[in-house]
């Protein structure tokens, strides 16, 4: 039975997470659970599942959540270094990193060098860190599995091959809950607007990197670490319909598609039960029910937002950590109404503008680089 920890289980990937492993009980074991700030939803999930241990990232709510397991013999922790505890834990083979944000690279980093295996859905981790991230990985023999839906179908696809024969990977994106207005329309968007995502349901940060492409930007990022290829031979295309989750051209001129539910089940479950599937779908898929597949090039005027992460990502060292600091800023003050939409993208060219720059970056390196990032997107913001 493999033991999991999952980080971040009150999320949207986190209960799909939960939901996998109900109908695999006899696979796996969570042996430790983590949540930000809802401490309710994390002693439920504690109780259900029977773990040894909880962390709330929130230290203000430690107190609740220990008085909610006070009868059990569950150990409640709190705060950012227990969380980096429980990642690190020989509790564990597995740890599923479903964290948001910058919060996700150091817990990740101390479990690859515990020798577990990664179910990774924190972009961030290898958008900051990719370099440090996959060479420890490769230094310790450490499987990292991708959950993002895009990073999935692209493993899938390359299943068998030769990487040698590898032409393109095509990362498709939806466009968002944007695609259809109008590049003059962009200033008027609000956070509700922003967030009525056509196909995928996901939390709010994400959903407003899907509108800006932010997200898909840092999916490029992503693919470079993850499949060791050079950025000019990651494709972004527009795929409203959400069904090809990716593909891979190869150098016969030939191309491999990943198909199905725009469903996070399915590309969570593969990561777990690598190299199995699972045996069967949460829900079914029929290609008849998609008689026309449409696919676009990316308005780059409307998308500013993607070619600054190929740039961040050309420049290398600490630019892609400038860019998801001044990011994750932008997008919580968009959320509460504090700038406009097109704010987000004008705070992330000001930091990379301003920012220090590290070309052979440490972690120590990406903190600092990350603390200036959000300082220098909250300067641009001030002054809007």
């Amino acid at each position: 039975m493999e033991r999991l920890t999952i980080l971040g289980s009150t999320g949207s990937i986190g209960t799909q997470t939960l939901d996998i492993v109900r109908r695999n009980p006899e696979r796996f074991h969570i042996t430790s659970l983590v949540a930000h700030s809802r401490w309710q939803e994390l002693a439920q999930q504690a109780r259900e599942f029977e773990v040894e241990s909880v962390v709330i990232g929130d230290k203000s709510h430690y107190r609740e959540l220990q008085e909610a397991l006070k009868d059990t013999r569950i150990e409640v922790m709190a705060g950012s270094e227990a969380i980096e505890e429980v990642a690190r834990s020989y509790r564990s083979d597995t740890v599923v990193n479903a964290l948001v944000g910058y919060a996700g690279l150091h817990p990740t980093y101390l479990a690859i060098e515990s020798g577990k295996r990664i179910a990774l859905a924190n972009k961030e981790t290898l958008v900051v860190g990719g370099d440090i991230i996959m060479g420890a990985a490769k230094r310790k023999g450490v499987e990292i599995l991708p959950i993002d839906s895009e990073h999935s179908a692209i493993m899938q696809c390359l299943e068998g091959e030769n990487r040698r024969s590898i032409r393109n990977l095509i990362i498709t994106c939806s466009g968002g809950a944007l695609r259809n207005i109008s590049r003059e329309e962009l200033a008027g968007v609000t956070p509700e607007m922003a967030l009525k995502h056509p196909q995928w349901s996901m939390g709010a940060k994400i959903t407003i990197d899907s509108a800006t492409l932010v997200n898909k930007g840092f999916e490029v990022i992503e693919a470079r670490w993850l499949f060791d290829i050079e950025p000019e031979r990651i494709k972004v295309v527009i795929h409203p319909q959400s069904i090809v989750h990716s593909m891979v051209e190869f150098t016969d001129g030939s191309v491999k598609a990943q198909l199905g539910n725009a469903d996070m089940h399915t590309p969570i479950s593969y990561a777990l039960l690598y190299p199995e599937r699972s045996k069967e779908a949460m829900e079914s898929f029929s290609i008849l029910d998609y008689p026309t597949l449409t696919f676009a090039e990316v308005d780059r005027v409307k998308y500013p937002a993607l070619d600054i992460a190929y740039e961040s990502l050309s420049r290398g060292g600490t630019a892609p950590c400038t860019m998801n600091g001044a990011n994750e800023v932008a997008v919580a003050a968009f959320l509460n109404h504090k700038c406009s939409y097109l704010d987000i993208v004008g705070a992330i060219r000001y930091a990379l503008d301003n920012a220090s720059f590290e070309a052979r970056p440490t972690l120590t390196t990406y903190d600092e680089a990350n603390d200036e990032a959000r300082e220098l997107a909250e300067r641009y913001l001030q002054r809007r």
